[in-house]
């Protein structure tokens, strides 16, 4: 477990432009994760997208290079309960296409490879946390039916490497780098927070959700 709090403070960047936030920053570990609240006056749909796995210009007008990590992208309402999360490396989320607006990267040696996400709730008015990590570094609460809650941690499958694999030995090595819009029908009120620190173990039946395609390492 690695303490990041002054990290996360430090290198998470927003900007906000019509209804939308464009953050980026850089994560000091897989281990890590970003979390920000958004807030919606009336219900409306959130829209998350992630540009920094393969690059893109964001709300802002500002152009991400690609080359950063594949992320996981959850929404959480106030008490901590889980809505709806999104990775690539997991085999139940057909709906995570983000490209475009987001680019598509070469990895090992597979071209056009989409990494980014596209999330889109519909949600009554209320504050949300927002989270971002890495797409192997992911809440304990999506391996619970119903959902469960931020508070129980995080399961680590990284390896404790930013790193993108079609299979064991064609991969490409990834940068700490993520960009994110956080988008509402209105306006959005929004305040970075340190991310959850706590890697916790999950049952062997939750590892079965794992590795659709992604990030395959061999002792996974």
């Amino acid at each position: 477990m690695k303490s990041t709090i002054f990290a996360i403070a430090l290198l998470a960047a927003s900007a906000a432009f019509a209804g939308s936030v464009s953050y980026t920053g850089t994560l000091s570990s897989p281990e890590d994760s970003f979390e920000t609240t958004a807030t919606l006056s009336a219900a409306g749909t959130l829209t998350l997208q992630t540009f920094g796995f393969g690059g893109g210009t964001n709300a802002a007008g500002t152009v991400i290079p690609p080359g950063g990590f594949d992320p996981f992208v959850g929404v959480f309402d106030s008490t901590g309960d889980l809505i709806e999360g999104i990775s690539d490396a997991m085999y139940n989320s057909t709906s995570f296409a983000g490209c475009p607006p987001a680019g598509l990267v070469t990895v090992g040696n597979v071209p056009g490879d989409c990494g980014d996400i596209h999330l889109s709730v519909a949600l009554a008015a209320g504050t949300y946390t927002v989270v971002l990590s890495d797409a192997l570094y992911l809440p304990n609460a999506i391996f619970q039916s119903p959902y469960g809650n931020l508070s129980g941690g995080f399961a680590d499958y990284t390896s404790g490497v930013f790193q993108t694999c079609v299979d064991a030995n064609d991969c490409n090595s990834d940068s700490a780098n993520w960009a994110l819009d956080v988008t509402t029908p209105g306006s959005v009120a929004s305040t970075p927070e340190p991310g959850s620190l706590c890697v916790c173990g999950i049952g062997f039946a939750a590892v079965a959700i794992i590795l659709n395609r992604k990030k395959k390492r061999e002792q996974l």
